[in-house]
């Protein structure tokens, strides 16, 4: 296969401003007639689908710390067909864990690396002029072998303040692919886990026409394009589904699914049978797995405990075939879900779990398992990776353990997952299977 060109969009930190850039570049490539293909570096289920909406074509991740080589083959196979490839980095641009994992430490340098993407660095000049070149030199030299693209300068207050902050630049030797000017109206909403869902906004086909606009008057698309780079093409292969028919639920309260898992599934000729708990729709009852993937259930607490015919077709699959859960999918699975205001829903009571969004703490990171039984295909003793991102306390948890789990360092997590007849859980999101 030959790859398609790509460049990746990246920053210092988080919160500069690439995912504007990200989603009116996409868009304002597919205005031009290209097929472009996003991707996301490092675990994240919010931004694809923003990706998705704004190129029209369905994202997918990488992530060096949790994928094999195989399954970032198979996941790059998905760029087939493609014009040019846009990826999105994820935090700093160097931003990483401490231990190695399968192919690195899940930074967004790695993956442009490892992909051949030159990388646009989005600053923030707020507060800057000339020094912001001091940040983008200490970025372009910190690693040689990372190809370097260029930067795009946001929040730019005047006329004058791009003059100064240009000419670091030039003295610096970097090339400007464009300059933003301030603009407080471009902010995504956002809410506890980071951006609102993008079947939630209001008006996204809107916003992401205002985005492609914004990024045309202001940066130059033909420069950014001819900074694109095909890398080295690899082949590979995607996960094989867990069960042949597969019911998924998918609404506002559940859809943090990774896209190259369904993908996988389909492929392998799996039939993915989504259906709506907030809806009150009952799981097929011809499915041979029920799979809640993570979401926002505890917003949505109320409707999921007075929705009869959800939980009674849950609840029979359960007499006789496996359901699982993921983080919000597993909250849904348990006794009860407190929510922030303190009120107490009854959940599915597949499993004893007992959760509390009123009682916050803040789990995010990497997380490696061991299985101690059986899940969603794998046998006791496999070994995954995957992450953690959730507010939800535990409150009890009495069901055996399904898993022994680790942070990326290997040092262990209380959130250990439970099992009960039938019934699986987990409060990590599965990536792949651990190899290394």
């Amino acid at each position: 296969m030959t790859m398609p060109p790509g460049i990746l969009i990246s920053a210092p930190s988080s919160g500069t401003g690439k995912t504007t850039v990200m989603l009116g570049l996409l868009r304002a490539l597919a205005e031009d007639g290209l097929a472009v293909q996003p991707f996301k570096s490092g675990p994240d289920y919010i931004d694809p689908a923003f990706h998705h909406a704004a190129a029209r074509r369905p994202a997918f991740n990488l992530d060096t710390w949790a994928m094999p080589s195989t399954l970032v083959g198979g996941i790059s196979e998905q760029a087939q067909g493609a014009d040019i490839v846009v990826a999105e980095g994820s935090m700093g641009l160097f931003d990483g864990v401490a231990t190695r994992g399968e192919g690195g430490f899940g930074s967004s340098a790695e993956t442009a690396l490892m992909m051949g993407w030159p990388v646009v660095l989005v600053i923030d000049v707020g507060g800057q002029a000339q020094s912001a070149a001091a940040t983008a030199l200490g970025f372009k030299s910190y690693n040689p072998e990372v190809p370097f693209a260029g930067v795009i300068l946001n929040r730019c207050a005047s006329p004058r303040h791009e003059r100064l902050a240009r000419l670091g630049m030039d003295q610096a030797g970097i090339n400007v692919l464009g300059v933003l000017p301030r603009r407080g109206d471009l902010t995504l909403p956002e809410r506890h886990l980071g951006l609102i869902q993008a079947i939630e906004h209001p008006d996204l086909e809107a916003a992401i026409a205002g985005y492609a606009a914004f990024l045309r008057s202001h940066v130059d698309i033909e420069a950014i394009k001819a900074t694109a780079r095909a890398g080295d093409a690899k082949t590979g292969t995607l996960p094989r589904p867990p069960a042949q028919r597969i019911a998924l639920a998918r609404d506002a309260a559940f859809s943090f699914t990774y896209p190259h898992l369904l993908t996988g599934w389909r492929n392998s000729g799996a039939e993915v049978l989504p259906f709506s708990p907030l809806a009150n729709e009952a799981p097929d009852p011809s499915a041979d797995l029920v799979w809640l993937p993570g979401g926002y259930p505890e917003l949505h607490a109320g409707t999921l405990a007075a929705n009869q015919t959800y939980l009674s077709g849950l609840r029979k699959h359960a007499q006789t075939k496996p359901v699982h859960g993921e983080c919000g999918g597993y909250m849904a699975l348990g006794t009860a879900l407190i929510d922030k205001e303190g009120t107490r829903h009854e959940m599915a009571g597949l499993l004893g779990l007992v959760t509390s969004y009123e009682k916050r703490k803040f789990h995010l990171g990497y997380r490696q398992a061991t299985l101690q039984a059986p899940m969603l295909g794998f046998d006791a003793g496999a070994r995954l990776r995957g992450h953690e991102f959730h507010y939800s306390t535990i409150l009890e948890e009495p069901d055996a353990p399904l898993a022994n789990v680790g942070d990326a360092d290997g040092n262990p997590v209380p959130e250990t997952g439970s099992i009960k007849g039938n019934v699986t859980g987990t409060f990590f999101h599965m990536i792949s299977e651990a190899t290394s």
